[in-house]
């Protein structure tokens, strides 16, 4: 017994061999090519577009309004439910998730192509409308490739080293998609940036059809053996019709509610005259958290709640039913659809519900509420010019932050989870200080990048030490990113339910970018009443919060023996 114990353990021992062996995997490939297909749409649409607009002297307030795409992807999750029960006409059979994968890949193609053909001056109209549509098509294909992630994840292909090259996949598309992109319209057009972008995501859609899928009856035998079977809802034991339809009527008024609410805002900023344009600042500051109540909060109470009746034994079946008419079978759907990932989910984590939501709320914290005055810093309080911070922050920055997701990557493996976690939050939180010191005339990270050669380095490619510091105190804080970045992903994608992922990831992920966004406005006022040193001193702060949530976090999965870092198949079927 105990010489086959060791052989286990032996097998179990993570190393170089083993992640060797992940990265030579199909799937790890497809993860890779699916990565970037996320991240190149992200970054035209919300980022290189504005230079397009720039380019045909768009004024700033439209562009500003042509920001608000970007509630696609923080407000994903309202239409995740959809993902997981709808097939695409047609294209079913070619898997669960590959049927939207593809189908978003090829519409994003289509559209940059369309794209290219318009003028952002004199069609604004139509060239809005399908950016706005793009960014939609674009949420979609994150909320697939999410559960895609989850759902395929294997002893060899691991949810640790899949979250990674998935990372991967979408710094390199920022890349190409931003740096690359300047460099493209430089020297020919915007048209044919965008149209050689969409002739890529048509190629990629191409290649996603011989991509592997989740075996959606697998994800269902899985689920029935723990007892959560989504297709045997009327059957004894389970909770009564009316008390679901009542859990159903909550939850679909408050996700209907939102849904409306945040398409009718989006509709009425891009559609309408400047003067007739509701105001974007107000409506995140106000409408923001009453949306975060009303999707997250409430919903989650209602699931503890069917949880608690279905623990008590009460308002259950005593006896199979079947669904009598048509309005009740739609009813299931809808239920197995909206409901039952959260209550799975709730009646999984129970209390340690609190302790998760509270982690995904302030782990990305520190550089996602900042990351907007990212410019404005460089280029107006520290007087750099664009070249610098183009050399800095996009190649250099992004060469970083790679390489951080490698190492993190590497660490997943040989650490563990949880402890790759704790340690990229901490080095999240301390590179705010390297940003403190710059923003305070940059003495301490001069001598750092002068100790360390790297200013000669930099000098001999005609910079200086001015610029070394920058690309040194960046460099720094992307490649602690990377790491914090590879372990966020993959842990959350180790807490969802195969089957549930499309919903549960998108709505923890979702929560993540919320709470930026709605927390820039505060930090913008900061800035302007005190200083940037103060403000990275609080980020500093709140990055040590996050610190201290893992640590309670490491401690629960501990207890229940979870940590291993390298089963994830047990791990999210536990």
């Amino acid at each position: 017994m105990a010489e086959a114990a060791a052989k286990d353990a032996s097998a179990g021992k993570p190393g170089w061999r083993k992640v060797l062996s992940s990265l030579g995997h199909r799937k790890t490939g497809y993860m890779l090519l699916f990565g970037f297909a996320a991240g190149l749409p992200y970054a035209l649409l919300l980022g290189t577009l504005y230079a397009w607009l720039s380019d045909a002297e768009v004024d700033l307030e439209t562009m500003g309004v042509f920001s608000l795409i970007g509630l696609s992807y923080a407000f994903k999750f309202l239409w995740s439910p959809a993902l997981d029960r709808v097939d695409v006409p047609f294209l079913s059979k070619l898997g669960k998730r590959k049927q939207w994968i593809v189908t978003a890949q090829l519409l994003l193609g289509a559209f940059l192509v369309i794209l290219s053909m318009l003028d952002p001056v004199s069609q604004l109209g139509w060239f809005s409308l399908l950016a706005g549509i793009g960014a939609f098509a674009s949420a979609t294909q994150d909320v697939v490739i999410d559960a895609w992630r989850v759902d395929v994840a294997d002893e060899v292909a691991t949810i640790d080293i899949l979250s990674t090259v998935y990372q991967m996949g979408y710094r390199i598309a920022a890349l190409v998609g931003g740096a690359l992109a300047l460099f493209m319209a430089e020297r020919t057009s915007w048209p044919t940036v965008y149209l050689t972008m969409g002739g890529i995501l048509l190629f990629v859609g191409f290649l996603g059809l011989f991509a592997p899928d989740s075996n959606v009856e697998e994800i269902n035998a899985a689920q029935r053996e723990k007892g959560d079977d989504p297709y045997g809802l009327r059957e004894a034991g389970q909770v009564n019709p009316r008390t679901r339809m009542m859990a159903l009527i909550g939850v679909g008024l408050l996700w209907g509610w939102a849904l409306i609410t945040v398409g009718v805002f989006m509709v009425q900023s891009l559609a309408s005259d400047p003067e007739a344009r509701p105001d974007s600042v107000a409506f995140i500051t106000t409408m923001g958290p009453l949306i975060v109540i009303a999707t997250v909060v409430v919903p989650a109470l209602i699931a503890a709640w069917i949880v608690r009746q279905e623990r008590k034994g009460t308002n259950l079946l005593a006896e199979p039913t079947a669904a009598s008419s048509s309005l009740e079978r739609a009813g299931d759907h809808l239920y197995r659809a909206l409901v039952l990932p959260l209550v799975e989910f709730v009646g999984r984590m129970g209390w340690s519900l609190v302790l998760i939501l509270a982690l995904v709320l302030t782990y990305r914290i520190t550089d996602a509420v900042w990351g907007t005055f990212a410019y404005p810093f460089y280029l107006g309080e520290l007087n750099y010019s664009k070249d610098e911070v183009a050399v800095a922050s996009k190649f250099f920055g992004v060469g970083a932050v790679v390489l951080g997701l490698a190492l993190g990557g590497f660490l997943l493996t040989v650490l563990g989870r949880m402890m790759t976690l704790t340690l990229g939050a901490l080095l999240a939180a301390l590179t705010n200080l390297l940003y403190a010191d710059l923003a305070i005339g940059g003495v301490r990270m001069a001598a750092v990048s002068d100790f360390i050669g790297f200013t000669w380095a930099v000098e001999q490619f005609g910079g200086d030490q001015r610029l070394a510091k920058l690309m040194v105190t960046i460099g720094a804080e992307n490649l602690a990113v990377g790491i914090a970045g590879a372990a966020f992903v993959a842990w959350l994608s180790s807490i969802v339910a195969r089957g549930y992922s499309a919903v549960q990831y998108a709505l923890l992920s979702s929560l993540t970018m919320l709470v930026g966004t709605l927390g820039r406005g505060a930090l913008g006022k900061m800035i302007e009443d005190q200083s940037y040193y103060d403000v990275f001193i609080l980020t500093t702060l709140i990055g040590f919060i996050a610190v201290a949530l893992c640590l309670i976090e490491w401690l629960r999965v501990a207890r229940l023996g979870k940590d291993s870092g390298m089963d994830e198949v047990a791990l999210k079927n536990a």
